[in-house]
């Protein structure tokens, strides 16, 4: 049962971790190259909304993106950490301070990737910023560990 549950959970962080791999390796992280299934590359990349930038390149899938993704912005290297979740199939993604590190413009385009990603997902979202989390259906405030508020955005943003 708990590695059913570990299954079920896909975490992206605020900082992604990629190697200097393809692309496809990078979203396809942990599996062995020969055993890469790039048609869910592929859709993992389009759900996360990364794969018209990805196919723009000229070795498309599998350009190398350098040490930490150092070819890559910020933006993009999280659309991949969002790419690499869907690849794992799992149904609760976790998404902890995602978006802080990122840009106001480029917060705003991420989080229209989350929200579209489909109701058969739970999401849940860890973050300071209040315009992160106001599109959410519920919000759990915590301070020093313990639950200080609890409800839809409309009752704890205002």
């Amino acid at each position: 049962f708990l590695m059913q549950w570990r299954a079920a959970i896909a975490h992206v962080p605020q900082s992604i971790y990629l190697s200097d791999k393809s692309i496809a390796e990078n979203i396809a992280f942990g599996i062995s190259k020969e055993k890469i299934d790039m048609n869910k590359v592929i859709k993992s990349a389009q759900r996360a909304q990364v794969s018209s930038f990805i196919e723009s390149m000229p070795n498309q899938y599998q350009t190398y993106i350098g040490e930490r993704g150092i070819k890559l912005s910020g933006g993009q290297r999280q659309r991949i950490g969002i790419a690499r979740a869907l690849y794992k199939n799992a149904s609760i993604l976790i998404f902890d301070e995602a978006t802080s590190s990122l840009d106001n413009s480029t917060e705003l385009a991420l989080m229209n990737i989350i929200e579209k990603l489909g109701d058969e997902l739970t999401i849940i979202m860890i973050a300071h910023r209040l315009t992160t989390v106001q599109r959410c259906t519920r919000i759990i405030e915590i301070q020093n560990g313990f639950v200080t508020r609890k409800g839809p955005p409309e009752l704890i943003l205002n």
